[in-house]
């Protein structure tokens, strides 16, 4: 299991002071105002001043999309634990030169993410569909569960055995909701390339999966 408490060990809080994220007083002066929902600009802010408390804000407010991203591109929840890790051990170190107003941290998050499982697919050489590693599967209920979760995995190994890039593509757009511009930026490519991209995964997702159902079919008649 994943837990917050294991990436905060490893990524060492314990090596600077806590600071930030303190009430202050308001213009009265008459004490501090309620504390309110800080943004992820500010949090980062206080990361780079040592604080503790804001790191684990920013993963709670982001580790499950980055841990969800780096699953679906690499196809197994260990590996995507340790691109997650990557991440925010990368947040925790880099944050003094982070530069509000360039670009949404999340945004950032998510092409960091995406370059880290771009890097990996390319060191294990995912271009051999052979080599691509089956989805995980968890316990399936009965019944439309079952069929749901059938259907859930057909897709997923589909998605395996796209092009790298296609992949994060379709990723991006699809699973985690993004934008084709958000994507693009993500990618350091054009939103035409994007679009490109999403045509030619959706045709092979498509070709994929009727393949996979003629298969499925056969084997069922026989």
């Amino acid at each position: 299991m994943f837990r917050v408490r294991d990436m905060q060990e490893d990524v060492g809080f314990d090596r600077r002071p806590q600071a930030r994220l303190k009430p202050q007083p308001n213009e009265g002066g008459r004490g501090p105002d309620l504390l309110t929902t800080p943004s992820d600009d500010e949090l980062v802010a206080a990361v780079a001043q040592g604080d503790e408390r804001a790191c684990r804000m920013l993963m709670d407010r982001h580790l499950t999309r980055v841990v969800a991203l780096a699953r679906r591109m690499l196809g197994n929840h260990a590996d995507a634990e340790e691109v997650a890790q990557e991440v925010f051990l990368r947040v925790w170190t880099h944050a003094e030169r982070w530069e509000p107003g360039r670009a949404q941290f999340s945004t950032w998050l998510h092409r960091v993410a995406t370059n880290l499982c771009l890097d990996r697919l390319r060191r294990k050489g995912t271009t051999d569909i052979d080599s691509i590693p089956e989805p995980e599967s968890e316990e399936p209920g009965p019944g439309e569960l079952l069929e749901q979760r059938e259907l859930a995995d057909r897709v997923e190994e589909a998605l395996q055995r796209l092009p790298a890039r296609q992949r994060a593509a379709i990723t991006l757009s699809h699973f985690q909701g993004l934008t084709n511009i958000e994507a693009a930026e993500i990618l350091e490519v054009t939103v035409e390339a994007v679009e490109s991209l999403l045509g030619r995964a959706r045709r092979q997702l498509r070709d994929l999966l009727a393949t996979e159902k003629e298969e499925w079919l056969r084997r069922t008649i026989k």
